[in-house]
């Protein structure tokens, strides 16, 4: 008797949500090929990889040819080699969302056709442009460029007139966007996922602390009052690109409501606490989604936290002291600002989760 072979998803990009992608996939019976320029991608371990630039066509032909979906784990591709692929495949989340996500004003312009609050916003391509933007807009204001900024990169904030040229002089060799200034009360996120089929699910709304501009901690807030409002958002924007897989939402949350911060077309950071924090991980769902299977429950089971870890490690047997962390470790090369792994923490409830949370900071300090 014969066996079917196991679906194979390709994935362009072998960093963590890679990996976190494979090792949610691996015990559904699915296989992974990975596409990424480094020898050392840390998903190398979970599955095949083909090492080459995310622009090289032979090698673009060849995953598509070796696998039966493609996926990306980060937005950052060329949109050019996106649509490569789905000239000769099947790639979830499509060009389109990578054309919105890319560009800052593709991002804002979508937002406010859908009726979706942002802050206010000029595209600025020249000094003039720039000291005029922040007329209109007025100080303080964040001038950032347009395409690739990930982690804070790519920013600089104006508090008074005289950082209009330093800012420019640090930026101003790319598109550039200046955004107004919030005054929000809250950063949170939303992780949302739309199958093949249409199916739609959405995971409770987590609460983000930054440090440097990257992201230091996120709480799952069951019951939060942006929850409705947040799923409405989401919604708009993923039947607008007729969206497949998983995708994470960052508002502010401010007295008038949610200010759209941005998207990314994949799953998130933020959405690292599902692994263990709800019934079904938006690692799986994403798999689900882009294969056309049922999305599964993204109920929670219990009050999650997500502490990244950046830089370095701490010791593992440290961090094991505590009996109901998770451990994950990423398999990179410590460096200062990168991620190089997570722990998650999962209770009961929101008052026994912050309790211990502030034991884990305590040890790990």
């Amino acid at each position: 008797m014969s066996h079917p072979t196991a679906p194979r998803i390709g994935i362009i990009g072998g960093g963590q949500l890679g990996r976190m992608l494979a090792l949610a996939g691996i015990p559904m019976g699915l296989e992974f090929v990975f596409l990424d320029p480094s020898k050392e991608a840390c998903a190398r371990p979970v599955g095949k990889q083909i090492v080459a630039d995310y622009d090289e066509l032979m090698a673009l032909e060849k995953l598509v040819r070796e696998t039966d979906v493609v996926t990306l784990e980060f937005e950052n591709i060329p949109v050019a080699a996106a649509r490569f692929v789905t000239e000769r495949g099947q790639l979830f989340p499509g060009p389109r969302a990578l054309e919105i996500a890319q560009d800052r004003v593709n991002e804002k312009t979508l937002f406010g056709g859908l009726g979706i609050p942002t802050p206010p916003w000029r595209a600025v391509d020249s000094l003039e442009g720039l000291r005029n933007a922040v007329a209109d807009i007025g100080l303080p204001a964040v001038l950032k460029t347009r395409r690739l900024g990930y982690d804070g990169k790519g920013q600089a904030v104006l508090r008074k007139p005289g950082d209009v040229d330093a800012a420019w002089a640090a930026l101003g060799s790319a598109p550039l966007i200046l955004e107004g200034f919030i005054a929000f009360q809250r950063e949170v996120s939303i992780i949302s996922v739309r199958s093949r089929t249409g199916e739609l699910a959405f995971y409770p709304l987590s609460e983000n602390t930054h440090e440097a501009g990257i992201l230091k901690l996120s709480l799952s807030r069951a019951n939060d009052p942006m929850q409705a409002q947040a799923e409405a958002h989401a919604r708009k924007v993923l039947e607008a690109l007729d969206y497949v897989g998983a995708m994470g939402f960052e508002f502010f949350v401010t007295e008038h409501g949610l200010i759209a911060n941005e998207i990314a077309p994949r799953v998130h950071n933020t959405g690292h606490a599902t692994i263990e924090g709800n019934a079904t991980s938006q690692f799986e769902n994403h798999l689900r989604a882009i294969l056309g299977l049922p999305l599964g429950s993204t109920a929670a089971r219990g009050a999650s936290a997500m502490l990244n870890f950046i830089g370095e490690l701490p010791a593992i047997e440290r961090a094991l002291a505590l009996p109901d962390l998770h451990f994950h470790g990423y398999g990179k090369e410590p460096r200062a600002g990168r991620k190089v792994g997570h722990a998650t923490l999962v209770a009961p409830d929101a008052a026994s989760r912050d309790q211990r949370l502030h034991g884990l900071l305590a040890l790990l300090a």
